[in-house]
C-alpha cells in the first residue's frame, strides 16, 4: 500500500491509498484518475521493485517530474516526494507494509548508525530474520560448497546492494563532478560499514561479497570479469540470474549472476547515460555500445516475457588485418589477395552474411586496404566499425526521445555524408529504404563503398535489397530496381560459421549485369566441407589475374 497526497490544478487536496502497481491517468479505470486533458488515458505507473516504490512515465507528452526534474524511470520514492503530472501534484505520504520509506542517512554517518536505522529492503527482511535465527547459516559440513551458489550468499548480496544505493543516492546525485575511482572508493568504504554492522556471510567470503556489490552497483557487476576475458566473444543475460557466454564459438551457462532485476537494470542504465539513450516502457528495446566499442542490446519486461534480457558483442581489441585471417583459416590467400585487390580498385562490396559471422570483422579489417589519401564516411545505427584510417568521419543514428522527436535514420546520415565530400561510404548494416540512396551513392561517384546485409545466399541479398529499394516508396518498376543494382554492386562477399563455431568467407560472387530481367552472378571462390577453399576459374570482370597474384 501506498499513501498519497494528491493536489489537483485548482489547489484542493485529499488523501489516497493505493495498491501497487498503480496505474495514474484519464481513463476512468485507472487506480488514481486525473481528470485533466494534460493527462495521458494511461500517464503512468507506480511500481513496487526489491521492496521499494519506483514512478514510471508511459511516455506522456506533458510526463512525470520528480521534485522538479523530468524523469523516465525514476526512484526509490521516498517520504516526501512530489511528483507532478499536468497539474497535478502527487505527494509522498506513506508507506503501508509493500515497500519502506528510504532512510535519507550520510555516508560518513552510516557506521555509526544503530542497526535499526539502517536502509532495509521489504523483501529481504525474512531472509535476514532466517539468517539471524541460524537458518541457513554455514555450518562446518557445508564447507565444501561454493559460496557463489550459495541462497544466503545471494540474499545478501541483494539486501546490500539496496542499501548501497540508498545510502549514495546515485539517481539524485550529480556524478559528472565525480570521478570513477571517487566513486568506487565512496561505495566500497560505505559497504565495508554496512557489512561491519551487520552480514550473515562468513568473514571470509565478506571481502569477496564486498567487491561483488561494488562492482554491481557503481561499474557493470557480473559483465566486468566477462568483458575482460579474450576468449568470450558474446554474452547473453536472459534474466537476471541466467547468464550464458560464448567461447570459441561454443554457448555455455557461466556461474555469475546479477543479484536482482533492478541492478542489471541500472547497470544499463549506467551504460546507457552516456550514449543519451533510454531504455523504459515508451522505449522498450535499445541499442548502444559499450566504452570498448563491444555491440550493446537490450530489451525490457514485458516485452521481454521472462524479464529484461542483454546481448553484448564483443571485438578484438587488436584490430585484425588479412593476414590474420588468413592464420584462423577463414580464407585461402588466392582469396584475400582477390579482396585485397578489390577494394584498391573500388569496387563497391557488399559483405552479406547471418547473425555473428563476422561482418564487421571483415569490413574493418577491408578497410585497411583502403588507401590513406582517401576519405571515408561510415554511417551505423550503433557505432561499431573500428577503421584503421587517418580521414575517417563516424556517423550514428539517434532514436526518437520521449516526446518523439529528434530521431535521426541511416537515410537522413546518409544525405549529410554526401555533402562531407567523402570518397568512400561504408553502411554498417542495410535494413530499409537507406538502401537506395546507398545503392544511389554507388552509381554516383562514390566507387569503393561497402556495406552489411543480413542473408544467407548471395542471391538472398539481392532479394533482400530489391525489397528494401522498394520499401523507399518511389513506384520504381522492379525491373528498373534491379539495373540499379546491378549498375552499383561489383562483389558480393558471403560469410557463414560452421557447426564449430568458426566464422569464414563461404563464397565470393561478382555481380556481371542483367539478363532477361534477373540480376547474372558468376562465383569467383566458394568453400565446399569436402574440398575447402575453391576457385571456380572464371575470369573477373573488375580484377585482372595478374592483379591477383599480388
Amino acid at each position: 500500500m501506498l499513501n498519497l497526497e494528491l493536489e489537483s490544478e485548482l489547489g484542493t487536496t485529499r488523501p489516497c491509498t493505493v495498491s501497487l502497481p498503480a496505474l495514474i491517468g484519464r481513463d476512468p479505470a485507472c487506480d488514481v484518475v486525473l481528470p485533466s486533458w494534460r493527462i495521458a488515458r494511461q500517464h503512468a505507473s507506480l511500481l513496487e521493485r526489491a521492496g521499494a516504490v519506483y514512478i514510471q512515465d508511459h511516455g506522456s507528452l506533458t510526463g512525470v517530474q520528480l521534485n522538479g526534474k523530468r524523469v523516465y524511470d525514476d526512484g526509490p520514492l521516498r517520504l516526501g516526494d512530489v511528483l507532478v503530472l499536468g497539474g497535478f501534484k502527487l505527494r509522498i505520504a506513506g508507506f503501508g507494509q509493500m515497500a519502506q520509506p528510504r532512510i535519507d542517512t550520510a555516508v560518513s554517518d552510516l557506521g555509526n548508525r544503530p542497526e535499526t536505522s539502517m536502509p532495509q529492503s521489504f523483501a529481504m527482511e525474512e531472509p535476514r530474520k532466517a539468517a539471524q535465527s541460524g537458518q541457513g547459516s554455514f555450518t562446518s559440513g557445508q564447507a565444501d560448497v561454493p559460496i557463489s551458489d550459495s541462497e544466503l550468499f545471494r540474499q545478501e548480496q541483494q539486501r546490500l546492494h539496496e542499501a548501497l544505493l540508498s545510502a549514495l543516492e546515485l539517481e539524485r546525485r550529480d556524478l559528472s563532478r565525480v570521478t570513477d575511482k571517487q566513486l568506487e572508493q565512496e561505495a566500497f568504504d560505505c559497504l565495508g560499514r554496512l557489512i561491519q554492522a551487520q552480514c550473515a556471510v562468513p568473514k571470509h567470503e565478506q571481502t569477496r561479497l564486498q567487491a561483488s556489490v561494488c562492482a554491481e552497483a557503481v561499474g557493470l557487476g557480473p559483465l566486468e570479469p566477462l568483458l575482460a576475458d579474450s576468449s568470450v566473444s558474446e554474452i547473453m543475460v536472459n534474466h537476471y540470474d541466467r547468464v550464458f557466454v560464448e567461447q570459441a564459438g561454443r554457448l555455455q551457462a557461466h556461474p555469475l549472476v546479477f543479484s536482482s532485476e533492478s541492478a542489471l537494470r541500472a547497470i544499463i542504465d549506467r551504460i546507457l547515460a552516456p550514449l543519451g539513450r533510454r531504455l523504459d516502457i515508451s522505449s522498450p528495446a535499445v541499442d548502444g555500445r559499450l566504452a570498448d566499442g563491444s555491440r550493446f542490446h537490450a530489451v525490457l519486461s514485458p516485452i521481454a516475457v521472462k524479464g529484461t534480457c542483454v546481448t553484448i558483442r564483443k571485438f578484438p581489441k587488436r584490430r585484425l588485418g588479412l593476414e590474420d585471417l588468413l592464420q584462423t583459416g577463414s580464407l585461402s590467400p588466392e582469396m584475400a589477395a582477390f579482396l585485397q585487390q578489390a577494394v584498391q580498385r573500388r569496387c563497391n562490396i557488399l559483405v552479406s552474411g547471418g547473425t555473428g559471422t563476422g561482418k564487421t570483422t571483415l569490413l574493418n579489417v577491408l578497410s585497411t586496404c583502403i588507401d590513406s589519401g582517401e576519405r571515408i564516411v561510415t554511417l551505423e545505427d550503433a557505432a561499431e566499425l573500428q577503421l584503421q584510417h587517418s580521414n575517417w568521419v563516424a556517423l550514428e543514428s539517434r532514436p526518437a526521445n520521449a516526446e518523439g522527436q529528434g530521431q535521426v535514420d541511416i537515410r537522413s546520415l546518409l544525405r549529410q555524408a554526401l555533402r562531407m565530400r567523402p570518397d568512400r561510404i561504408v553502411v554498417g548494416e542495410c535494413r530499409g529504404a537507406e538502401a537506395f540512396d546507398m545503392l544511389s551513392a554507388m552509381n554516383t561517384g562514390h566507387e569503393g563503398s561497402m556495406g552489411t546485409l543480413h542473408a544467407n545466399t548471395p542471391r538472398d541479398a539481392l532479394s533482400r535489397l530489391e525489397g528494401m529499394v522498394l520499401m523507399a516508396g518511389l513506384d520504381l518498376p522492379l525491373l528498373v530496381v534491379r539495373e540499379h543494382i546491378a549498375r552499383a554492386l561489383h562483389i558480393i562477399v558471403q560469410l557463414s560459421r560452421l557447426p564449430d563455431g568458426k566464422r569464414l568467407v563461404y563464397e565470393i560472387v561478382e555481380v556481371t549485369g542483367i539478363e532477361a530481367q534477373r540480376i547474372q552472378l558468376q562465383t569467383l571462390y566458394s568453400y565446399r566441407p569436402e574440398f575447402g577453399f575453391a576457385a571456380s576459374g572464371l575470369r573477373s570482370e573488375h580484377v585482372s589475374p595478374a592483379e591477383r597474384q599480388v
